[in-house]
């Protein structure tokens, strides 16, 4: 088994061909033809089963992310992360939200088609909920798959308010005995701040190496302490037990503020099923890059006893990986696996290994806009989109019906993961609703529907980004 600094070296080395084109965004980079293959409706405005109701307070909570150490942040109904949310495919979803922060919060629906009034977008959509106050969000609960719930005001998100929301598919279209939710995340001890060029305990590190170069060329990275997975640290690693014989679907989901994580298991190789709620033909790999705002589900064949490590690393920063534990009831082995997870330095999934199952109709794109991602250098922190900082930037109008195409190339040394509300974009041969541009001239393409009318915010999902001006509103025109 590789130690750490060893390890680390070679997943760095992997890292920077991010770049390289051909590599990680193969079915990406390719411009669609002009005939292109457009991501079908998956809205639903009529529900098909009955109104659930829940409750969520957001308030100020003390969590223990390790033994003996209590952390004091916000939360959803004293929990970090925040509930699971559970409903069926087709149920009405009625979410009573209560504000007991001492400022104003939102609730996105991160992935889910929402009406327009109900995407949780403050200045945007709604006006933010002010302390004391309540506000209903009501929607149906579709298309299934595995989605993210989180505030979308201000740097909130990285305080821990954020849960899963799983709708429930009626017919799964992979078989498994038992399934787990990971909530991959990074730890901030103290209050987010916005990041700059001078932020004090700014952690920079350069695609190639650590040192000035990250600093000077807009790496920036908050001073995160750790990585967690269900809101705990290693030295607290959740476990998830299995028995011989089980096919296991891990619902994977990253709502951190600024973390990408390679993802793997020791000892198993990963079936991924779904990309960001949608199903897909069934790949097999070993690692997969998850992305700020991506979800994947995979599912493992619980077929080599022991007790295994799950892994986490991020690929920007400095802080340390997330860590669980893959335990079998047969195995009598206990503690920490050491050591990092020989399938990391195996297959990755990459984005043109992800084929959709839902019929994709071919069709011209009625109206493309070309968007170049830059910002993060010393002389100018601001991240924009064709030099523009929200909310000093003009909007994207569109017409309802229109198939419109982004094409997105990145300028800057970071990874973007680009998030449209209310839509679902095809991407290669997948569907989703975000996706990693990256780093030094990374290209990537995406075609959808203008099937959702309303104001929409398109943005980078890494949370200082937004917050630093990476965003823009797709406007319908009336």
């Amino acid at each position: 088994m590789p130690d750490r600094r060893t390890f680390l070296r070679a997943l760095l080395g992997t890292t920077a061909t991010l770049a390289v084109p051909g590599l990680w965004t193969a079915g990406c980079r390719r411009e669609p033809a002009d005939a292109a293959t457009i991501a079908p409706s998956l809205r639903r405005d009529t529900p098909t089963g009955p109104t659930r109701t829940v409750r969520l307070r957001a308030e100020e909570i003390e969590v223990e992310v390790a033994p003996g150490h209590v952390y004091r942040t916000w939360g959803y109904n004293g929990a970090f992360p925040g509930p699971e949310l559970r409903v069926r495919e087709g149920e009405q979803l009625q979410v009573v939200v209560e504000n007991h922060l001492p400022e104003g919060t939102t609730i996105h629906w991160h992935g889910v088609p929402v009406p327009n009034a109900m995407d949780g977008v403050p200045g945007l959509t709604q006006d933010p909920i002010a302390p004391g106050e309540t506000f209903t969000y009501t929607f149906v609960a579709a298309p299934s798959g595995s989605y993210l719930y989180h505030s979308h005001v201000g740097l909130q998100l990285d305080r821990g308010l954020l849960g899963a929301l799983i709708i429930e598919e009626i017919t799964p279209h992979v078989s498994y005995d038992r399934e787990y939710t990971l909530v991959l995340d990074d730890f901030l001890p103290g209050e987010p701040r916005p990041l700059t060029a001078a932020t004090p305990g700014m952690r920079g590190r350069g695609m190639m190496g650590r040192g000035m170069m990250g600093g000077m060329m807009g790496v920036q990275v908050p001073p995160y302490a750790g990585s967690l997975i269900n809101g705990r640290l290693p030295e607290a690693a959740p476990v998830f037990e299995v028995r011989r014989g089980e096919r296991v679907r891990l619902r994977l989901l990253n709502p951190s503020g600024a973390s990408t994580f390679r993802f793997a298991i020791d000892g198993h190789a990963l079936l991924v099923t779904h990309a960001d709620g949608r199903p897909v033909e069934p790949v097999r790999v070993d690692n997969l890059l998850i992305g700020m705002g991506e979800r994947y589900d995979v599912v493992i064949d619980a077929d080599n006893p022991g007790r295994w490590a799950v892994v986490a690393v991020p690929v920007e920063g400095t802080h340390p990986p997330a860590r669980a534990v893959l335990h079998y009831r047969e195995s009598r082995a206990r503690g920490l696996p050491s050591g990092l997870p020989e399938t990391l330095r195996g297959r990755p999934l990459d984005y043109s290994d992800l084929k959709c199952l839902e019929m994709l109709p071919a069709q011209r794109p009625d109206r493309s806009f070309d968007l170049l991602l830059s910002g993060g250098m010393m002389m100018n922190p601001r991240w924009a989109i064709n030099g523009q900082a929200y909310p000093d930037a003009e909007p994207l109008e569109i017409a309802r019906g229109e198939r419109v195409r982004f094409r997105m190339v990145n300028h800057s040394m970071m990874l973007h993961p680009m998030h449209l509300h209310g839509h679902f974009f095809r991407v290669g041969d997948a569907l989703k609703d975000t996706v990693l541009v990256p780093p030094h001239m990374g290209r990537v393409v995406f075609d959808f529907v203008a099937d959702n009318p309303g104001r929409w915010f398109f943005h980078c999902h890494n949370l200082y980004h937004l917050e630093s001006g990476m965003a823009r509103e797709v406007r319908y025109r009336a």
